[in-house]
Parts: C-alpha cells; sequence; structure tokens
C-alpha cells in the first residue's frame, strides 16, 4: 500500500506502518504548503493508496468524489 502522510504529522510515524507498505511524507513529495485541493490531485496522480491527517474538516472542505 502506498501511503502518504500530512505535513502536520510526525515524520517518524512512517515507520509505524510496517515494512509491507511505502509510506511518504508531504515534505518527502517536495509538496509542503501545498492546500488540500491540490495536495490530493498531486496524491492521486501519484498513485496514493492513502493519506493520512488529522484535519478533521478535509471532507467538509474538499468534494472527494469529483477527484476520483
Amino acid at each position: 500500500m502506498k501511503i502518504l502522510l500530512d505535513e502536520s504529522l510526525p515524520r517518524k510515524l512512517k515507520m509505524d506502518f510496517g515494512v509491507g507498505n511505502e509510506v511518504w511524507s508531504v515534505s518527502d513529495k517536495g509538496w509542503l504548503g501545498k492546500k488540500n485541493g491540490e495536495l490530493l490531485k498531486l496524491m492521486i496522480a501519484d498513485s496514493f493508496d492513502l493519506f493520512v491527517t488529522v484535519d478533521q474538516n478535509l471532507q467538509y472542505q474538499q468534494k472527494i468524489e469529483k477527484l476520483l
């Protein structure tokens, strides 16, 4: 599984997903400071399976189904 961690999460959290997953941080990808809409488009274009964030309002800020 290819996983993207939001910039608000600690980078060392990458180690908690086990060896069978490919885990990147927003910083690793060079996407720091991107707004949520742009970040989600980049994530989809780069074939990520999962986005981990603590942003509880993301579902209200973005029309996720329109991005797919």
